[in-house]
């Protein structure tokens, strides 16, 4: 078995993530200390409202992951590789040591901030587009840009790729895409036109914070969204997050570039199995497991201690 593991990134976020964990996993509950108290009453009850609002969806499902990454560590489980969709891209490097979970969790939080302020003002859409290519979907979104701004902001898996921007563009080229075919066009909870060029001042301050941010060396590679790929040696941790505030998602090519180095098992870590769907409709192979509460982190650590 070849391991590796994903972090669930906005919009997979539920009201109750991280309660029955950090009531039975003292690890996690280390960890999820970290975040103020009313950020975790969010996390555990509430309301979904202000559960995503992005100052509170990043720190909480950057700390949830920790959490988990803290509780696997303790079991022996470790990845030979890792990968996070958006801001679990600040997960992955988490788990490969280039971050501690407080700086991880101080960072994003930051990151939220800097996004926020960037949004606002903004009458903002993203849209998850089923069923349509890239190509196709890149001449609607040209279509509609006169009318606002619209970009394609996650390229998730074959058949699902997701558009971002100014409401009345998101949805006209949503209507586009539906009259040349696509099979079913979904809003996301979200609160800002993430990933496109409104995000651009978001990465300039970030920027400015990664030049006073110490980066850890990788204990284990992590693809980066920007890319699709491993970074070169020209390239930067920070460059790359920077980049990836107010560009495409690559995470079709992240998990083909995972299967390509050999992975055949990964363990999604976040609310939901969004991501698992992602891999079974890019590589079919690839076993999925996931953590999404104390159930599943228990039944991943006896599946994989079977397979050691």
């Amino acid at each position: 078995m070849k391991l590796g593991i994903l972090f669930a990134g906005q919009g997979s976020q539920a009201v109750g993530m991280g309660k029955d964990l950090y009531e039975n996993c003292e690890a996690f509950r280390e960890v999820f200390d970290l975040l103020p108290q009313e950020q975790r009453q969010i996390a555990f009850d509430g309301p979904m409202e202000k559960l995503s609002d992005t100052r509170n969806t990043q720190p909480i499902m950057v700390a949830f992951a920790a959490g988990i990454m803290a509780e696997l560590q303790q079991a022996g489980v470790q990845p030979e590789m890792a990968a996070g969709l958006s801001l679990g891209e600040y997960s992955a490097l988490h788990a490969s040591g280039v971050f501690d979970a407080k700086m991880a969790i101080q960072l994003v939080t930051r990151r939220a901030q800097e996004m926020h302020q960037a949004a606002a003002g903004v009458d903002c859409k993203m849209s998850a587009i089923m069923g349509f290519d890239r190509e196709a979907l890149a001449e609607c979104c040209n279509a509609a840009s006169d009318v606002g701004v619209v970009q394609i902001a996650n390229y998730n898996c074959p058949g699902q790729i997701v558009i971002a921007g100014e409401a009345a563009a998101v949805e006209k080229c949503t209507a586009l895409a539906k009259e040349r075919g696509a099979r079913r066009c979904v809003p996301l909870p979200v609160s800002g036109p993430f990933h496109t060029v409104f995000m651009e001042p978001a990465g300039k301050a970030l920027e400015s914070v990664f030049n006073d941010t110490v980066f850890g060396e990788m204990k284990f590679p992590v693809i980066f969204n920007a890319v699709g790929r491993e970074k070169t040696d020209e390239e930067t941790v920070a460059e790359l997050l920077v980049r990836q505030v107010s560009h495409s998602v690559y995470f079709e090519d992240t998990i083909k570039t995972m299967a390509a180095a050999g992975i055949d098992t990964v363990i999604e870590v976040g609310p939901g199995k969004a991501l698992s769907g992602f891999v079974r409709k890019t590589c079919k192979d690839i076993k999925c497991l996931n953590i999404e509460n104390f159930e599943g982190l228990q039944t991943v650590v006896e599946t994989l201690k079977g397979d050691m």
